[in-house]
């Protein structure tokens, strides 16, 4: 009987990561959303829309990095251990995470587009296109780049919907 509970106790530990990580993650913080969606207090609405949002982060990094993810033996326990930090009432880790890190990356203005570079005020579009325009051997521009487009060429081949194609 011994060997059966020291059995029990043994995949308990191995596996605790997967017993306790959807408690901690899931399960205490869904209980813990509904208590504060019915209270009167909004500082625990804003504890826990903050943490689902942190949570939703961390789960989007997972499903990204999910290869590399698997190759470090203690992942599963950090983030069992950064979990259980986010979600403990005493230690505030998810206000605490987004009021230094998260919230100053969003509210902070980034540069979208890094190759643009804004025309200057005092271009003259004629001036820009005389220095593009192609010139002869003697230096004057030319006066026409196209002459004319010659539209007498028929494509004589065949497309696979004609009658006539051979297959």
């Amino acid at each position: 009987m011994s060997s059966g509970i020291g059995s029990l106790v043994k995949v308990i530990f191995k596996n605790f990561d997967v017993i306790a990580g959807p408690v901690i993650s899931l399960v205490y913080p869904l209980y813990a959303s509904v208590r504060a969606i019915e209270s009167r207090s909004h500082g625990d609405d804003k504890q826990w829309l903050t943490y689902w949002a942190l949570y939703s982060l961390i789960k989007l990094f997972e499903l990204t990095f999910f290869r590399l993810l698997e190759w470090i033996p203690l992942y599963p326990y950090a983030k069992l251990a950064l979990t259980s930090w986010l979600v403990l009432p005493g230690m505030n880790g998810a206000a605490y995470l987004y009021e230094h890190y998260v919230r100053s990356f969003l509210l902070s203005p980034h540069t979208v587009n890094v190759w643009y570079v804004p025309a200057k005020k005092d271009d003259d579009l004629g001036a820009t296109a005389g220095k593009f325009t192609p010139v002869n051997d003697s230096g004057a521009p030319q006066e026409k780049i196209v002459s004319s487009v010659d539209t007498s060429a028929k494509y004589v081949g065949h497309s696979a919907f004609d009658d006539a194609y051979i297959y």
